[in-house]
């Protein structure tokens, strides 16, 4: 999630320098055709027009869905926080000698809520882990130049900033040995964690460390964080559908391509020199807005891909963390995690 207020004028030309180059090649080959007379005609502004006001359209619908994916996306990690902070609360007020004749020490009490608390932590870490994987229409699974240039952004402007501090959040430091071993070989090591948060509170039951009642919250609880896995699995594992994202891409090339024969005579039409060589620049900047339009939807399409427009899984799952081993009354904590490059991951 990128912080800054602004994008500087250089981080903008980085990140959009070859669009202008590969733009004013094209404007500038269309103006030398012209000046040189091999070419005599020029489309009329009208129908040029009708184009781009459709393009505009079909971008802006694009690029709205792709938002309402990405705001979809905070949304169910805002809930994951919440349902997380109420079962840190229910594990350290429900579980209890109250209904137990066999009465456990205050250190085994706060052995059994460790576990619980620790378990969850290592479901958030998971979760984000799986989410990370690449699917094949995210940009890093494309081959050539734009499989690189994705990993580029990934290694710089992505989850490469925060590569040590992830390390620190291996499923081994909230799991014993045997249960990690026993649930990473999973196909989905989320829903198995959860799966035995849900066996843990089952023999709670039969020790009467929990009663009824309280089973049954902290049950409902644990379908929450399936209900939350389930929706961020569904934006992971479900594209913008590419009849859209794709239409979008070759709209505007079919504009960009059209407009120098539109602009250049026009303007020749003012001026014969100052007005064929002025055209070239304005119909970069033309071109240059409307390929913006299509690239910002297309990095915002996927929010799980660890670029810098990603959701800041890993510094909402560090602000659980802390919030729970906080309730479980721990002082060594670690630390939140902090922007780099004016991008939270």
């Amino acid at each position: 999630m990128i912080v800054q207020r602004n994008v500087s004028l250089f981080k903008l030309i980085k990140w959009t320098g070859h669009h202008f180059l590969w733009l004013s090649m094209v404007a500038t080959g269309v103006a030398l055709l012209y000046k040189y007379n091999i070419l005599h005609f020029g489309i009329p502004w009208l129908p040029i027009s009708v184009i781009g006001t459709a393009v505009a359209f079909y971008a802006g619908f694009k690029n709205n869905q792709a938002y309402d994916r990405m705001w979809e996306a905070r949304k169910i990690w805002g809930a994951i926080i919440n349902s997380s902070r109420a079962w840190g609360m229910y594990v350290d007020g429900f579980i209890s000698n109250q209904f137990t004749a066999n009465k456990k020490s205050d250190a085994e009490l706060h052995d059994i809520k460790q576990k619980l608390i620790y378990r969850h932590l290592a479901w958030l870490y998971s979760l984000r882990s799986q989410l990370l994987i690449p699917t094949p229409w995210e940009h890093v699974s494309q081959g050539g130049h734009l499989a690189r240039t994705a990993k580029y952004y990934q290694n710089n402007f992505g989850v490469g900033l925060v590569a040590d501090e992830a390390t620190k959040t291996e499923l081994k430091h909230y799991l014993p040995t045997d249960e990690l071993d026993r649930l990473i070989n999973h196909t989905n090591t989320a829903t198995q964690i959860i799966n035995e948060q849900s066996r843990d509170l089952k023999e709670l039951r039969k020790e009467e460390l929990i009663e009824d009642f309280r089973h049954m919250e902290m049950e409902k609880l644990l379908y929450e964080f399936y209900v939350h896995q389930g929706k961020c699995e569904r934006i992971k594992k479900f594209p913008l559908p590419r009849q859209y994202a794709n239409m979008s891409r070759y709209f505007v090339a079919i504009f960009i391509m059209l407009l120098p024969f539109c602009m250049i005579p026009e303007l020749m039409k003012v001026d014969a020199v100052w007005g064929l060589w002025l055209s070239i620049p304005i119909t970069v900047l033309i071109g240059w807005v409307y390929v913006m339009m299509e690239v910002v939807g297309d990095y915002t399409e996927n929010p799980f891909q660890g670029m810098a427009n990603d959701i800041p899984m890993l510094a909402l799952c560090r602000t659980i963390e802390i919030d729970l081993r906080e309730m479980l009354g721990e002082t060594d904590l670690p630390p939140k995690i902090e922007a780099k490059q004016g991008i939270l991951m």
